[in-house]
């Protein structure tokens, strides 16, 4: 069994990613990792290209700035990196997304189990979306709750968005892929970055939305997180000292948006009836 890791990245650095620490998680259980290095206005390729490891293949790629749908831009690079992936299994780390080292055992023995079962496409983790620092996180079903990140390279399968699959059915009709839930986490730090990293993301984005970016701020209907009670990876104490946010302070007298108001309306009906209510890309069948 041969395992993939890939990602993409561009401008890793202006945006404050925890890129490296992100690849350095995933490194000791793949076999190969594939990184689609865009055209960046800082030295995100330099510091890509210092993390020495045989493992690690860097594409040059370009982005197509002339594209006003920022996730299909993300879709392309996304699968320009795994198009270069030859595991069975391809793992799909984002730049702001990091592993626990605890629980890479977990993730192999779940690759193992499930390899020789065909009926597994894909595999599942639950996540810790971090938000305003690395002391809180986001609990509401406006948070996928858990997301695919293995897939079966042995299928023809494509991602019309940076955050997800289908699978193409006899190169005809898509489909969420079929998974099994794994017994580990993702750690994603991206809004638990300082604030004028968020700032440079959403600069950056809005062209390909085609609107003004807005002034960024963390701020959240306190129902929507929670304190973060466990442990974070090892490899993510620097960063957090030097590029999370530390000064923000859950607001007691927020607004709550009419989106807002729809997600604890949503929350209420999980806690009643033991639903969940979050977006899932997938199906789950183990």
């Amino acid at each position: 069994m041969k395992i993939s890791g890939f990602t993409f990245l561009r401008n890793a650095v202006e945006l404050g990613f925890p890129f490296e620490e992100s690849i350095r998680s995933l490194l000791p259980l793949v076999d190969e990792y594939v990184i689609a290095v865009g055209q960046s206005d800082d030295d995100t390729l330099e510091q890509v290209q210092s993390i020495v490891d045989s493992k690690i293949v860097i594409l040059e790629t370009t982005w197509n700035e002339n594209s006003s749908d920022a996730g299909f831009v993300y879709a392309q690079q996304k699968m320009i990196a795994q198009y270069a992936c030859t595991g069975d299994w391809a793992f799909y780390l984002e730049g702001d997304e990091v592993l626990h080292e605890e629980e890479l055992k977990h993730i192999q023995a779940s690759l193992e189990k499930h390899h020789h079962d065909s009926e597994i496409e894909a595999l599942v983790f639950d996540y810790y979306h971090f938000y305003g620092s690395s002391e809180w996180i986001a609990i509401s079903p406006e948070w996928y709750r858990r997301e695919c990140r293995l897939i079966r390279n042995t299928i023809r399968t494509y991602a019309p968005d940076g955050q997800y699959w289908i699978v193409m059915d006899k190169n005809r009709k898509g489909r969420a892929p079929k998974a099994a839930l794994v017994d580990a986490h993702i750690y994603h730090y991206g809004h638990a970055r300082k604030l004028h990293y968020l700032q440079n993301k959403v600069d950056q984005v809005s062209k390909y939305w085609g609107h003004q970016p807005p002034e960024m701020q963390y701020d959240i209907d306190l129902r929507a997180i929670t304190a973060f009670q466990g442990k974070h990876p090892a490899i993510m104490s620097t960063w957090l000292k030097q590029h999370a946010e530390h000064s923000f302070i859950p607001n007691p007298d927020h607004r709550l948006t009419r989106r807002e108001k729809k997600h604890r309306f949503s929350m209420k009906l999980e806690w009643l009836f033991g639903w969940d209510l979050s977006r899932k890309h997938y199906r789950l069948i183990r």
